[in-house]
């Protein structure tokens, strides 16, 4: 019956099918063919709207302009006149995202083309150890042989449920304090920074993320917990991807929060421990 099924359908729908096919090729092309209109000559990145001229016509992106003096193309003067007809062309346009060497698929309008590189699952990993320090980036399989190799000092834990021990939490100044826990079939980096806030008043954020996409954090959830002596502080919240890092969730406080004085009645000798669990969702 299948194989009836199968013979059939491709004698009667084989052009018709064949010609759907060639119909959406043939408009990936055109698309293809028309996003090419707007490289930028200097960058060779798309001209988006607000699209700005040359008095010859010539175009250059919103980046680059700032930079030049002149019009690439022609050397004459960059004015500030706006091609509308350019502009209301990209509108109709679909744009392969700026990660499409490193796999992604997608064709865009130029209005969604920013979120969506934004949060775009192939762009490249920055290394998620907390500072400046490292410039490292790569793709997501590589981030754990750069860690292993490049940050030794980091120390993974096995389990579900494990204790972070923060050691010389009265250290002067900002401090972080780095570890990592593998469980389920992934890795989580747990991180505990103290900053200097307002007037010497410092505080410390704790925050676990994933070695991994947004969509895979999604699957998960983290609590981290303080105890004492009659006492108890808890946070509990889906772990963010690797791709957002820790700087936003520390903006927005978006994290557990505490500040000395806190710490200090939850430490033993100046030793701080902090129990995470990690909880499939």
């Amino acid at each position: 019956m299948s194989l009836a099924l199968k013979s059939g359908g491709g004698s009667r729908g084989g052009p018709s099918s064949s010609g759907g096919a060639g119909a959406s090729s043939s408009a990936a092309t055109l698309s293809a063919d028309l996003a090419s209109l707007f490289e930028c000559p200097v960058c060779f990145d798309y001209v988006l709207p607000p699209i700005l001229q040359c008095q010859s016509g010539h175009l250059v992106c919103s980046q680059c302009r700032p930079k030049l003096t002149c019009c690439p193309t022609c050397r004459g003067p960059l004015g500030n006149i706006r091609n509308l007809a350019m502009e209301k062309v990209a509108s109709t346009v679909t744009f392969p995202c700026r990660y499409q060497t490193t796999g992604c698929q997608a064709a865009l309008l130029h209005s969604e083309k920013g979120d969506h590189e934004e949060g775009c699952e192939f762009r490249p990993y920055g290394c998620p150890c907390p500072g400046a320090s490292c410039k490292w980036q790569g793709a997501l399989d590589a981030v754990m042989p750069h860690l292993v190799t490049s940050h030794k000092s980091i120390t993974t834990l096995q389990g579900e449920d494990i204790v972070f021990l923060a050691t010389d939490i009265g250290l002067p100044g900002a401090v972080d304090w780095v570890m990592m826990q593998s469980c389920f079939g992934h890795h989580f980096m747990l991180v505990l920074e103290k900053q200097e806030k307002f007037d010497g008043h410092q505080q410390f954020f704790a925050i676990v993320q994933l070695i991994g996409s947004r969509k895979q954090a999604e699957g998960f959830a983290y609590r981290l917990e303080l105890n004492g002596q009659r006492r108890r502080l808890t946070w509990e919240a889906t772990p963010r991807s690797i791709h957002e890092g820790v700087a936003s969730a520390i903006l927005n406080s978006d994290c557990l929060v505490f500040d000395t004085c806190i710490a200090q009645l939850f430490a033993d000798n100046g030793n701080l421990g902090i129990n995470v669990t990690i909880s499939m969702v």
